[in-house]
């Protein structure tokens, strides 16, 4: 790859299992944004908002990203709240190409609702609670992406190839 790719998205939209399917098909590295930080705090993620507050983390994600300027060859999969910041955002336009992985509020609570590790909507687990925080999202995310892609009943295989050809087309 020729340039770096920014994933983004809704939580459950696929973001962890297509950078890992990118960085094994094009042989580039993958930044788990939230692993990082949890790892470079000996914390979960949860355990952060809760002793640290919500701030915290989002000025850990904006570091992340900045430091993250400097690499290339990398998939960089950010967490659902990072592209809300505008300096994020000018961090992740510099780091690649931005592509929003979208899918359905159903599909999202599918693959949520037995994880444990969000904590945003851990207290809120269903359908109607995810839709409204994904509208609230929508605009900011469309508004970021270089590339939309739905990741609703698609393989990552699909996802990929599907990637790939709009990253060809805008070239």
């Amino acid at each position: 790859m020729d340039t770096n790719i920014v994933l983004i998205g809704f939580m459950g939209t696929g973001k962890s299992t297509i950078a890992r399917h990118l960085g094994a098909m094009f042989a580039m590295d993958v930044i788990e944004m939230d692993q990082v930080i949890a790892q470079r705090e000996g914390m979960s993620i949860p355990d952060i908002f809760e002793i640290h507050g919500e701030q915290y983390f989002r000025d850990a994600e904006t570091d992340l990203l900045i430091e993250m300027q400097s690499k290339k060859n990398v998939v960089i999969s950010c967490g659902g709240g990072t592209p809300l910041r505008e300096r994020n955002v000018a961090a992740m336009k510099e780091n690649g190409k931005v592509v929003l992985l979208d899918a359905r509020p159903e599909t999202i609570y599918e693959r949520v609702k037995d994880d444990h590790s969000r904590p945003l909507i851990e207290k809120n687990k269903n359908i109607p609670f995810i839709a409204g925080l994904m509208e609230e999202r929508r605009g900011r995310y469309t508004a970021v992406a270089d590339i939309i892609i739905q990741t609703d009943d698609k393989s990552g295989q699909q996802i990929c190839e599907e990637l790939i050809r709009q990253l060809g087309s805008q070239t």
